[in-house]
């Protein structure tokens, strides 16, 4: 019998997967903390013999090329992608021995990438999984547009034609199991369910069942804005991923901290918005560890911008130190631990804002319009299906480098759940600026008795 194992990358919205028999597995687009696959290995108690890549990944630093290095596997990556370091490369129709009677199949997918590939996992000679990577996702593609502008339009036709080419000699029971898609924005859209088979996507998947030139309207017109740290993620996995140190950074005393952020460096206070509204060193920003950290942190700050951490724990800072070098930020300049009390120097006081609800922004009906803002800080997408009337748009990974043009007042900011109003307070609370947090369900505003608009 084979086994699959998930390896859940939750703030990258990711996943990788060890797959074998009894003796021997494959790791299929490992995370550049391979500690995880080797525990996952482990557990099992076999040895990883072979380490894929699907394409060269435009959202994280893979560990592949370290965790073929450390265990001796044969490294696979797809012969088109253009890499500086020695590999096995592959290509469509080459198979590989993962354990007996268990084989990969490669299968040439281009589209997320014009080198895509995947794998089709065989036992005894029957398709039981396919690795699809950035190709086929639940109920969408991967996005076509990480490559070139100038290929877009191309590998969109592209997916369209390698989604039905790899399901069309497949079983519909065969488990279909991507890389991203579970809140990457490597994924064309959002997915629905977590989990599906080739035959559900041929029911439900829109690269399977509408003409080429409908899908592929579709697909550009609904791509979101890709993460500025992703121009930096294609160069390090071409280069091969460095080996991480995830050993506890120094400890930041109240004076280092206060110099840090006088000298521009960013203080990034890891607790949970409620913790952080309550009190916090001014001048820090707030990145819940619990929260999407990798994906809006990377995002935002300006790269090789120094980074102290903030938490109440160092279990959190270990947990954060985890989820950056997965996006290439290796290393924090400095970090601390506990409260406000013990990082801020004798005589200061910690900052404060206050956090309130679609309700409590409703109940200001009546009083002075002008000094009230409203500031959205959601994606596009997510504004156009309905806003405040009269709110400004700011979507929050423009947020630091636009904060001059939100208007004159007390800013109330909201998002669709809390998190993202959460960093957007802190930034306008560290600028200066007097803000209230709202944390609460988009739903509720128009609960609230506030109008919201859709045209």
């Amino acid at each position: 019998m084979f086994f699959v194992d998930t390896i859940e990358l939750e703030g990258l919205g990711n996943r990788s997967y060890l797959a074998g028999g009894e003796r021997t597995a494959v790791a299929v687009d490992p995370p550049r903390d391979i500690d995880t696959v080797l525990a996952a290995a482990a557990r099992r108690g076999v040895r990883i013999s072979t380490v894929v890549e699907t394409h060269v990944h435009n959202d994280y630093v893979t560990g592949g090329l370290e965790l073929a290095r450390i265990t001796g596997a044969a490294y696979l990556v797809p012969a088109g992608a253009r890499v500086s370091f020695a590999r096995t490369p592959v290509a469509d129709g080459d198979t590989a021995r993962v354990d007996t009677d268990l084989t990969l199949t490669a299968v040439a997918t281009p589209g997320h990438t014009p080198h895509h590939t995947a794998y089709v996992l065989n036992e005894d000679g029957r398709p039981v999984a396919a690795f699809t990577g950035g190709s086929l996702l639940i109920g969408t593609v991967g996005r076509p547009d990480l490559v070139e502008p100038r290929l877009t339009e191309e590998l969109a036709r592209a997916q369209h034609a390698s989604a039905r080419r790899l399901t069309e000699g497949l079983p519909d029971e065969t488990a279909v199991l991507p890389t991203h898609g579970f809140g990457s924005f490597c994924s064309s859209a959002q997915t629905d369910g977590d989990s599906t088979t080739i035959g559900r996507e041929k029911a439900s998947n829109a690269a399977l069942s509408v003409d080429v030139d409908t899908f592929v309207a579709d697909l550009l017109a609904g791509l979101e804005d890709v993460p500025a740290y992703y121009t930096h993620m294609g160069p390090a996995n071409a280069a091969g991923g460095a080996p991480v140190d995830l050993t506890p950074p120094a400890v930041a005393a109240p004076d280092e901290i206060a110099a840090r952020l006088a000298a521009g460096e960013w203080v990034v206070d890891l607790r949970n918005r409620i913790a952080f509204a309550e009190g916090h060193v001014a001048g820090s920003f707030n990145f819940e560890v619990d929260g999407k950290l990798a994906t809006y942190l990377a995002w935002m700050i300006p790269w090789g911008k120094p980074v102290t951490l903030l938490a109440e724990s160092p279990e959190q800072i270990a947990d954060a130190q985890r989820e950056l070098v997965r996006v290439g930020i290796d290393r924090p300049a400095a970090a601390a631990t506990g409260g406000p009390d013990r990082w801020l120097r004798e005589g200061e006081r910690p900052a404060s804002f206050p956090r309130s609800t679609f309700a409590g922004l409703a109940g200001l009906a009546g009083q002075d319009a002008d000094r009230i803002v409203v500031l959205d800080v959601r994606r596009a997408s997510e504004r156009a299906a309905g806003w405040i009337e009269g709110s400004v748009h700011i979507p929050i990974h423009q947020l630091h480098q636009r904060l001059g043009e939100v208007p004159d007042g007390t800013v109330w900011v909201h998002c669709a759940g809390g998190m993202r109003a959460g960093i957007a307070a802190s930034l306008l609370d560290a600028a200066g600026r007097d803000v209230v947090a709202v944390d609460d369900g988009f739903d509720a505003a128009a609960d609230a008795g506030l109008t919201v608009a859709t045209s």
